[in-house]
């Protein structure tokens, strides 16, 4: 018995346990339901609660919007009938315009009829008139309209050459005192040097040894040294002294500059020399650009092409009886510049021409023509202005000055060239080189006179023209040319002019 209990007891305890716990599960189900079915009956009064205030922020704003376009209304409204008050006042106006318009217009038809009446009475009398006058002057409409055109036009002439000749006179009286003030008045604004540069033709030497060292073994070094510079190197009994001849100033230049080189060095040989003159070559033409484009800048010229400002830069190697020419150039622009400026002239092409009338004494290589026409040559392949051309070309009177800014550089070449001091060359010295040229010409038979004008670059011949005929004539002057060429030393070129004239005279008695 006690066994069976011992068995029962553990399965009515294990069934006690299973009852309670699902009595208590049963029982939290029960309350989780009870929190669920709170929660679930919140939440529907929260989204009430959300929905009425919604609903009420809806009306809220249809009402603020609805009483905004209320309000846009009514000013829309209020807009419109002050246009339409305009509009009418405007109307009214209008009506009121057309009417006084109306009035005016009906009495300037009134008016322009009156008129055409008055012009039809005029017009008859002024007939009847015409007709009394033309029978009693004898003579009609159109022959006293012209008698009369022909009589003002007589008097307009008579008061146009009383006052011509008025201003001829008083120009005349003024124009010399005026031509002198301004010519003062420039040369007094420009200051210049006085002196005018001199050309170094020798070169020092330490001692007398240096000349063998000069010359080479068999003249090597000598003949080096003529070769890449173009000069002649005259090496005679003057101590301490190597003497330079060349026509071209940049190779004499170039020449002077390397042998100072080579002399201070004490190396000389071929190789040496052929080294030195490249790298002076190379220093002297930089030199040359840089001169030319510093005279530029001091006139005040730009767009000048690079192989204007080399022909300008040579200049400065250039001289003109011991004037040297770029410094020249340089004070004719400057004059030529103040007396266009005082005559109202073209300043800047005064200015341009000026500076370079003489470039053509800067070329590289000698050409046919003087230096005027080529420096008209060189001017034309830069494009330079015509009229710059021509004042190039004129300023030696080569060709006919076309403007006013042609003989104003001109004038200004005459200043620069005739202030004292300017050129070393002597009155005695000019009147003799002068002398000489006519001294060729009256060396010939069948001369009668002979002048040299133009500081010796023209010679004008007067022949006589029963010893020589035209055929002679042409044979004499190349004869002529040639013996200039070969007895004289002068510069450029000189043209030869010879006039024959046949004169027949008779008196009547």
């Amino acid at each position: 018995m006690i066994y069976i209990w011992f068995c029962i007891l553990p399965l009515l305890g294990l069934i006690i346990g299973w009852t309670v716990r699902w009595v208590y599960a049963k029982f939290q189900l029960s309350s989780s339901e009870q929190k669920a079915e709170r929660i679930k009956q919140d939440a529907v009064k929260e989204a009430e609660a959300i929905k009425k205030e919604l609903v009420l922020e809806t009306k809220d704003q249809l009402l603020r919007e609805r009483n905004q376009q209320e309000r846009e209304f009514r000013d829309r409204r209020a807009e419109l009938q002050k246009q339409e008050r305009r509009l009418i006042q405007k109307e009214d106006n209008l009506d009121n315009k057309l009417g006084i318009l109306e009035k005016q217009t009906q009495e300037i038809a009134d008016r322009e009829r009156g008129l055409k009446e008055r012009d039809t009475a005029l017009t008859e009398q002024e007939n009847i008139w015409r007709k009394k006058l033309e029978e009693v002057s004898q003579l009609t409409a159109d022959q006293a309209k012209q008698l009369i055109i022909q009589s003002m036009e007589n008097e307009a002439k008579h008061d146009a050459q009383v006052l011509l000749n008025k201003i001829e006179q008083e120009a005349q009286l003024s124009a010399e005192k005026k031509a002198r003030e301004i010519l003062v008045t420039t040369i007094q604004r420009v200051a210049t040097e006085v002196t005018g540069d001199v050309t170094v033709t020798s070169v020092s030497l330490p001692t007398d040894e240096m000349k063998g060292r000069i010359i080479g073994r068999e003249g090597r070094n000598i003949r080096t040294l003529e070769t890449l510079t173009g000069v002649d190197i005259i090496i005679d009994d003057t101590p301490e002294a190597v003497v330079l001849s060349c026509f071209d100033p940049v190779k004499k230049e170039i020449a002077k500059e390397a042998l100072e080189r080579l002399v201070m060095d004490g190396r000389i040989h071929p190789a040496r020399i052929e080294d030195v003159v490249q790298k002076v070559t190379k220093d002297i033409n930089q030199v040359i650009y840089d001169e030319g484009e510093k005279v530029l800048f001091d006139v005040g010229i730009h767009n000048m092409p690079q192989e204007g400002i080399r022909a300008l830069g040579r200049l400065h190697f250039r001289t003109s009886y011991g004037q040297n020419v770029l410094q020249h150039s340089k004070e004719v622009a400057i004059i030529a510049g103040l007396i266009a400026a005082e005559l109202g002239a073209n300043r800047s092409l005064a200015h341009r021409a000026a500076l370079l009338h003489d470039i053509g004494k800067g070329v590289e290589s000698d050409g046919e023509g003087n230096h005027a026409e080529v420096g008209m040559e060189i001017a034309r392949k830069m494009g330079e202005d015509p009229r710059v051309v021509n004042a190039i070309g004129a300023h030696h009177n080569d060709i006919e000055p076309t403007t006013l800014e042609a003989i104003i550089v001109q004038i200004a070449d005459a200043i620069s060239a005739a202030r004292p001091g300017a050129r070393k060359e002597t009155i005695d010295n000019y009147i003799k080189r002068l002398e000489n040229l006519e001294n060729v010409a009256l060396q010939f038979d069948g001369i009668e006179k002979a002048y040299a004008i133009q500081a010796g670059r023209e010679l004008r011949i007067l022949v006589n023209s029963d010893q020589i005929n035209d055929e002679k004539a042409a044979d004499l002057c190349r004869q002529i040319t040639k013996k200039i060429e070969t007895d004289l030393r002068y510069p450029g070129r000189i043209r030869v002019t010879i006039i024959r004239e046949t004169r027949i005279v008779e008196y009547a008695r």
